[in-house]
């Protein structure tokens, strides 16, 4: 069993898996319209200093769902040699420009390092917008991609190929092949079908 994620890692996951399977054999975006992401944000308070009451606009959605592109497309990249999300396969960004999004999204918010130090931990730097304190909603999110990719959780993103699944998840253990238990019933049912269309 492995360490649980960082903040960095579950906020890049969490963006990622805006994109997700509906139920229904389709592909749905959480992040479709201005009030997909304020719904987000406010499923996920604490990723942006102040987020509380926050309300996207076109521009926002814009620059975040450009990060969540970039994000997708180097999350492929990561899980190389193996398959990218079906919900990419077509669609990814080449990675130059991938890069580029994101690296130009998170410096959109200057940042200066503060310094935590609690009575029963390690110091501990993290970076604060240096401004007013409410950062650019795209810069946060693309600072929590950069730290995910550049960090130890990255060597365990897989994505899963079950049927009709889009996910991107962290590989919990040895013998894990998808990213939740229904998963990989589908993908035995799949098998054991496929197994009987040829036989039968």
């Amino acid at each position: 069993m492995q360490d649980s994620p960082g903040r960095d890692t579950r906020i890049a996951l969490d963006l990622a898996l805006t994109v997700r399977h509906d139920g229904h054999g389709s592909v749905t975006d959480d992040l479709a319209d201005p009030a997909g992401l304020t719904a987000w944000i406010t499923d996920h308070p604490g990723i942006v200093p102040g987020g509380e009451g926050f309300t996207a606009d076109a521009p926002t959605l814009t620059a975040v769902r450009d990060v969540r592109a970039a994000a997708r497309a180097l999350f492929a990249r990561a899980v190389r040699p193996g398959e990218p999300s079906p919900a990419d396969a077509a669609r990814l960004l080449p990675v130059p420009e991938a890069l580029r999004r994101l690296n130009e999204a998170a410096a959109r918010t200057p940042t200066v390092p503060v310094l935590a130090w609690s009575d029963t931990a390690e110091p501990v730097v993290r970076a604060a917008p240096a401004e007013d304190g409410r950062a650019d909603l795209a810069a946060a999110l693309a600072r929590a991609v950069i730290g995910f990719l550049a960090g130890p959780d990255r060597q365990r993103l897989r994505a899963c190929h079950a049927p009709r699944c889009v996910r991107y998840f962290l590989k919990e253990h040895p013998r894990q092949e998808w990213c939740k238990p229904s998963c990989g019933n589908r993908a035995r049912v799949a098998r054991h079908q496929e197994r009987h269309g040829r036989t039968g």
